[in-house]
């Protein structure tokens, strides 16, 4: 079999994507990752669209500037605002995945009717992007979006598993817009970070959705229609970053260890 050994490319605001990253990492173990984390111009959930547009477009064209096979958007505001745009300015052979068609496709099936909350961004919530697509798959389903804005920045700072960030939390599972739910979403590549927490709020009364997995799935689907697996993993994963962060660097080494190379790269 032929063998692909070129790198993916994965990009987010910051370190939230990691977790998609991670997820990646596990399912295709033989895959080299070159991540972007535009950590100077974080969190892209308070900005305008066209701003989003604007960083995701240089951020994949560096990518494919590195030989990258495939794109990943592993964050949910540019996946809502700038898939289109990525997506015009690449390649036609390189496959370009966000991160939440495959978690609409996910629940759309699972679930036959009922009602489904997302949790996410400003930026996500305003665009109606898991709304509207979720509807479109499975008009049976209902979807409340919440704003999470307090999140983002609290997991960044790596404040979370804890009494206060607990009760955040808690603050905002309790709005009425997330009452009766069959599953709450994570609606931020960041909030799997937070997932156990989550969880504990709803003690099994609703399934908490994390995508990452989702998307690693779907990716490797995609990579492996196209011929382009890689059968052997060459060199280290290569993370670069638009402004250098301890928590960034803590968190790669929490998921990936010590095998890989971490560099402050500007954008254009």
């Amino acid at each position: 079999m032929k063998s692909d050994s070129r790198p993916i490319g994965i990009f987010d605001s910051g370190i939230g994507g990691l977790t998609v990253a991670a997820a990646i990492n596990d399912l295709m173990p033989h895959e080299r990752l070159i991540y972007f984390g535009d950590t100077a111009h974080l969190p892209y959930g308070e900005k305008s669209a066209k701003t989003i547009q604007g960083y995701s477009e240089k951020i994949s064209d560096f990518l494919l500037k590195q030989d990258c096979k495939a794109i990943v958007i592993a964050c949910n505001s540019a996946s809502a605002t700038a898939y289109p745009t990525v997506r015009k300015s690449t390649p036609k052979e390189v496959p370009v995945i966000n991160v939440i068609d495959p978690t609409v496709a996910y629940v759309s099936k699972k679930y036959p009717f009922g009602k489904i909350g997302v949790i996410g961004t400003k930026a996500t919530v305003n665009s109606r992007s898991y709304a509207k697509r979720i509807q479109k798959a499975n008009p049976q389903l209902s979807v409340s979006m919440l704003a999470t804005p307090l999140l983002v920045a609290m997991i960044e700072e790596g404040f979370f598993n804890n009494n206060i960030s607990q009760a955040i939390i808690n603050n905002y599972l309790e709005k009425n817009t997330l009452s009766k739910i069959k599953a709450l979403i994570l609606g931020c590549t960041h909030f799997p970070l937070i997932k156990g927490e989550v969880a504990k709020y709803y003690r099994g009364s609703a399934e908490v959705i994390d995508s990452s997995t989702i998307v690693a799935q779907s990716l490797k689907a995609e990579v492996q229609k196209r011929g382009l697996l890689s059968s052997d993993l060459s060199g280290l994963h290569h993370f670069y970053v638009s402004e250098k962060t301890n928590s960034f660097e803590q968190s790669t080494k929490l998921f990936f260890g010590e095998k890989l190379k971490l560099e402050k790269k500007r954008l254009p």
